[in-house]
């Protein structure tokens, strides 16, 4: 974005030109705009020099309803020194307002920054520059880890650092306890100290703890305070050196209280307490983080460094950086696979549960597709490389889950508001408690005040409130993506969970796509001869009746003769037999009395299945009943998403009797048949026009404008390129009980991330008051800082520990 106040010169790409009257029409319209003050569109670069004082996102409106597009990059940071909500909120703050930078999200689970830019903009120095004087660091994409890799080396870096931090800080701790209560242990009967030498070694001890041990709040927060902005680190800064400076005014000028009639106590342990329980808080929130993206990395995990490339007849083992499509790889058995390729020699099992989520190995053979980062069972297979490095299946799963995880869902916006403003408005409410106390409360009254002050400072948290969405997220997408579960984004994981309509296409979704022959009328002898017959059509039901043919083992003649008969079905002679194979016409024709065939005939076309007759030497050999089966699992996935309360509706191009049979076989009330391709988009629409949140699925060209329509797409594994890039949601296999496991996987998520709102703000709301001293005229309740320190490190901790849970989802059909 930019300064909206004053004007700035972008440098916008535009995408769709391709003559003289584009570039004047768009120049026209940019120049018309209110808040553009110059505007030159030159065809010959494709692109529009401006001198505007109007926002990125405006001006990309303003080229798209002109029919024109901006193209922009999508990149992704590791960010270092989060510490909270509101941290995040001014990372996104800071990388937003430069000139170029359209989106920015920046997720506090993970530490990463995902932005949306436009590279004539701005460039990777100029955003590391904008968050660093925030006191964050931007590391950039140059080495060959990954972005989870990095993060992965950033979080064990500080978690040692507040290893080390916390063991150093209890120990000091530990000491300034023994001083400050040592008489309740009998120290004072062998350690006898004047009450000025015991304050004076505590602020000895408590020093080093308070500068060293609690620079890891410090230096962000003074950081921060040179550009007049605050962290949740500022609050722990603020309340420590408060107790600590009052601590050290007592010991060094305690006249100056007891002139006041104050009573001159320290609190040395209590500043020292705050940091180390805070730190053991962050500790411990930074030891459950580490799981929560576990899944991402498990997946980056299965891809080999290396692969063994045959060239000619020798192995090459070589980086899988270097390996091309239609290079010929070698993979030995209990290896993983490189890339994506085709079987040349060689049958195995292959394990591809990491993709798709399938437990069981399937078998891949001769020209069958293999998957890179599948692990190979027990034989060893040459394949050609069909696609290597990011145009892979996992490869794409890695950037279709990083993705979800980088964008937030509208449930998060309330809390990121609410982030911006919390930390001013807990000093304001330190203040107020502070200056009540003192005015109000009984004596010691500016002691009392003093505590409760702090006690508000530390016990506030937007740690909780900033780690509630992300990584619920972080777990849930990570978590889909080991079922085989891919969510585009976390706004579809969502809306997934408001769904009150399923509509399905029917071929390919629901049933197999594949005509199969499910009935005949005859002998296998008879059988044998119509399958000899059929062998010389591609229509797919005669490659049906000779698939189901080879696969009862009958042995299938060659034909003398073969003519197909186009709109009737085929005739064929073998040895001396005529053999016919087609449609009642065909046979009466042909002189043939299909009256014994009637009793047969009539339920399979009840049942909606395709009838084909036969005739053997001019006699009436049989009936033939080819139909798209119902896929294993239709029925339970059905069965399931009713009793969720979901209404499920059949959307099909076949005719209304074949489409009511599939659906009662699937008990489904609801069928939407004989719709066109082009009006599947509109039966969605209409839907949504009722009131209802609708499901797509299917895996279609012709569904992919259904897909883009329906509130959430959800694309079948087997499905085209197409249906999967309109989904929101991409099944890796074909089973549609994925469909009810993607809706469950979303309920799920979205109770994990209420459940931790709640939590956050329910935390703030009730401890808040109770550290301000709200119930102390009614019970005596004061809380110590002590306590509210650990209250605090406990509500990040609890919040990650709940999303956490999300690792052992299963879905129940």
């Amino acid at each position: 974005m930019m300064d909206q106040n004053r004007p700035t010169t972008v440098n916008l790409p535009i995408a769709g030109m391709s003559c003289g009257s584009c570039s004047a029409r768009l120049q026209r319209l940019l120049s018309q705009q209110e808040g553009i003050s110059q505007a030159n569109v030159n065809l010959a670069t494709a692109q529009a020099n401006l001198t505007t004082e109007l926002p990125l996102p405006t001006l990309i409106q303003l080229v798209e309803s002109a029919g024109f597009s901006v193209p922009t990059e999508q990149v992704s940071f590791t960010i270092r020194g989060l510490s909270c909500a509101s941290c995040v909120r001014r990372a996104e703050t800071a990388l937003t307002q430069l000139n170029g930078i359209q989106k920015a999200e920046v997720n506090l689970a993970n530490s990463t920054a995902h932005i949306e830019y436009i590279p004539e903009n701005v460039d990777f120095d100029q955003m590391r520059q904008a968050v660093q004087k925030l006191g964050f660091e931007l590391l950039p994409t140059g080495s060959e880890n990954s972005p989870e890799d990095r993060a992965e080396q950033e979080r064990q870096q500080h978690y040692a650092d507040l290893k080390r931090r916390l063991g150093v800080g209890a120990l000091l701790l530990t000491a300034v306890l023994l001083l400050d209560h040592g008489a309740m242990v009998g120290m004072n009967h062998w350690l006898a100290l004047s009450t000025q030498t015991n304050h004076l070694l505590q602020a000895l001890l408590t020093t080093p703890l308070q500068f060293w041990v609690g620079w890891y709040f410090h230096r962000s927060s003074l950081t921060l305070l040179r550009h007049g902005a605050t962290n949740m680190h500022t609050l722990v800064t603020v309340g420590t050196f408060s107790a600590y400076l009052y601590s050290l005014l007592v010991v060094v000028r305690p006249e100056l209280l007891q002139t006041a009639g104050l009573e001159p106590a320290v609190y040395f342990e209590t500043a020292g307490a705050i940091i180390v329980l805070i730190l053991l808080g962050r500790l411990l929130e930074a030891r459950a983080k580490g799981n929560t993206s576990q899944a991402i990395r498990r997946l980056i995990g299965q891809v080999p460094k290396t692969a063994r490339r045959l060239q000619g007849t020798e192995e090459q083992e070589v980086p899988l950086a270097q390996l091309l499509p239609g290079d010929r790889v070698v993979v030995r058995p209990g290896e993983t696979i490189p890339v994506d390729g085709l079987v040349l020699e060689g049958l195995s099992s292959v394990d591809e549960s990491m993709i798709t989520g399938e437990s069981l190995p399937v078998s891949r053979g001769v020209g069958e597709k293999v998957i890179g980062g599948t692990l190979n069972g027990q034989g060893a297979l040459l394949c050609r490389a069909t696609r290597v490095g990011q145009d892979t299946v996992l490869a794409q799963i890695i950037a279709l889950v990083r993705q979800a995880q980088g964008a937030k869902p509208p449930i998060a916006h309330l809390a990121d508001r609410i982030a911006a403003i919390f930390v001013p408005v807990v000093f304001l409410l330190a203040a107020i408690t502070f200056g009540a106390w003192w005015l109000f409360g009984p004596e010691p009254a500016l002691t009392r005040g003093l505590l409760s002050g702090v006690a508000v400072l530390i016990i506030a948290c937007p740690c909780a409130l900033g780690l509630a969405t992300p990584t619920s997220i972080l777990v849930g997408t990570g978590r889909g993506a080991e079922q085989g579960i891919l969510i585009r984004s976390s706004a579809a994981l969502e809306t997934a969970h408001q769904l009150d309509w399923v509509v399905f296409d029917k071929t390919g979704t629901l049933t197999a796509g594949k005509p199969v022959l499910t009935d005949w009328s005859g002998t296998a002898a008879d059988l044998a001869l119509v399958a000899a017959a059929e062998q010389g059509s591609e229509h797919p039901l005669a490659q049906a009746v000779v698939r189901h043919a080879r696969q009862q083992k009958l042995a299938l003649p060659k034909p003398a003769f073969f003519e197909a008969l186009p709109g009737q079905g085929v005739r064929a002679h073998i040895g001396t037999q005529e053999v016919l194979v087609g449609s009642r016409r065909l046979l009466t024709t042909a002189g043939v009395d299909i009256a014994p065939l009637t009793a047969a005939l009539e339920p399979l076309e009840a049942a909606g299945k395709t009838a084909i007759l036969a005739a053997v030497a001019g006699r009436a050999a049989g009936v033939i009943g080819i139909a798209d089966t119902v896929r294993p699992g239709s029925r339970e996935a059905v069965a399931a998403l009713q009793r969720a309360g979901l209404e499920v509706a059949l959307l099909t191009g076949d005719n209304q009797r074949t489409a009511q049979a599939i659906a009662r076989q699937l008990a489904i009330v609801h069928v939407l048949a004989e719709v066109l391709p082009g009006e599947k988009a509109a039966e969605i629409a209409r839907l949504q026009a009722m009131g209802h949140r609708v499901a797509m699925v299917g895996d279609g060209i012709n569904d992919a404008p259904a897909l883009a329509r329906a509130d959430v797409g959800i694309a079948m594994g087997g499905g085209t390129d197409v249906a999967m890039e309109a989904a929101d949601i991409t099944l890796m296999h074909s089973d549609p009980q994925g469909v009810v496991a993607a809706i469950q996987l979303s309920r799920a998520t979205m109770t994990n991330i209420r459940q931790n709102l709640f939590w956050a703000f329910a935390y703030n709301v009730l401890l808040i008051p109770l550290a301000a001293g709200v119930w102390y005229p009614l019970f005596g309740i004061q809380l110590s800082p002590v306590f509210a320190a650990a209250a605090m490190g406990l509500s990040s901790v609890t919040v990650v520990s709940n999303a956490l849970r999300l690792r052992r989802f299963r879905p129940q059909v």
